[in-house]
């Protein structure tokens, strides 16, 4: 044991003298100014080496980053995050905004590190043409929204987070606070058309809706009875998102009402079931903070479709004479043009 500690203490003496030796050899060699030179050279190279290292990995970073990120967003369920994203952000327009639609093939997005931008523009039906209305942001971090940024250019602005005493189409138990527009329809001109939100006074089937407005005039969207629309909030007390979907077929070949394979009931019913399947998403994204779909849905199924409002359009004269129709309790007007019927 003595003779290794011995062995030891006889390395760290050698390496000592060995190292003394290396500086004064290089003190003898170099001048002070030298030395210093040769040290600060030192110093810049290893700087210099520090920062093509950090830049050949940061460069080499961004595109192994890019390449994850769209590998994130084009796989999972639905033919990849992505689009399944733009299917909730369009498809809970079409049955939660009344009368207004989205043209799927013009939705862009951008992909960032882990982040996705949707922009896409809204659009109504306003008598006889489709108008732009605005345009909507939704930024995404992973597959979570940040609450929409809407860009709304209408008259009548709708409110970013509506209170259920401002609805414009109310079911029929529900009673009504406001006077109806019926004044404001009467003093717009004969050479306009109108988008009116209606109200009925009873839940009817959608074959007797046509019979109501038989005149010359179009149904844009109808508002559907859940079972929730006479409280207007959920259980936890936030207020409900209105239901419904839109009366005509769409023949573009975006619109998932195009009715090719189903009718409008059918694809309204299968938007539902889509929508509640990423309800915390959906939920984000709508306008009121509840969509309770499980008890809607189940709702719908047992008893039907039934009607409690609609949107119609068409020229603004024609439009008066629903005053005088019984089961229409109430009216809102909604946007107003320059004539452009058919």
């Amino acid at each position: 044991m003595k003779e290794k500690d011995k062995n030891h203490s006889n390395d760290e003496n050698l390496y000592e003298q060995m190292l003394n030796n290396s500086i004064d050899e290089f003190d003898q060699k170099y001048s002070p100014k030298q030395q210093q030179t040769i040290v600060k050279r030192s110093k810049n190279k290893a700087m210099f080496t520090n920062i093509l290292i950090s830049l050949a990995i940061l460069l080499l970073i961004v595109p192994v980053m890019t390449l994850l990120t769209y590998f994130y967003y084009s796989s999972g369920e639905n033919y990849g995050r992505a689009n399944n994203a733009i299917e909730v952000a369009s498809k809970l327009i079409y049955v939660t905004e009344p009368n207004m639609s989205v043209e799927e093939m013009e939705i862009e997005e951008e992909i960032g590190f882990f982040t996705m931008d949707l922009n896409f523009d809204v659009y109504k039906r306003i008598g006889s043409q489709d108008y732009k209305v605005g345009d909507y942001e939704i930024n995404y971090y992973f597959d979570k929204p940040n609450f929409p940024k809407r860009n709304l250019l209408l008259e009548r602005p709708l409110e970013e987070i509506p209170q259920p005493e401002s609805e414009l189409i109310v079911h029929p138990d529900v009673l009504v606070s406001t006077n109806s527009d019926w004044n404001i329809l009467k003093g717009l001109p004969d050479g306009t058309v109108s988008e009116l939100y209606v109200s009925f006074s009873e839940t009817i089937d959608v074959s007797e809706v046509n019979e109501l407005f038989n005149g010359d005039m179009e149904v844009r969207w109808l508002a559907v009875d859940t079972g929730l629309e006479r409280k207007r909030i959920d259980k936890d007390g936030y207020p409900l998102t209105p239901l419904g979907y839109p009366a005509q077929v769409d023949t573009t070949t975006w619109s998932p009402f195009n009715g090719r394979e189903q009718t409008n009931e059918e694809v309204f019913l299968d938007i539902l079931k889509f929508l509640k399947e990423n309800e915390e998403t959906a939920t984000i994204l709508a306008r009121a903070k509840s969509l309770s779909l499980e008890e809607r849905i189940t709702y719908i199924e047992e008893n039907g479709i039934k009607i409690y409002g609609v949107v119609v359009t068409g020229p603004t004269a024609e439009l008066r004479n629903l005053q005088d129709n019984e089961k229409i309790k109430s009216m809102k007007i909604g946007e107003v043009k320059l004539w452009n019927w058919k």
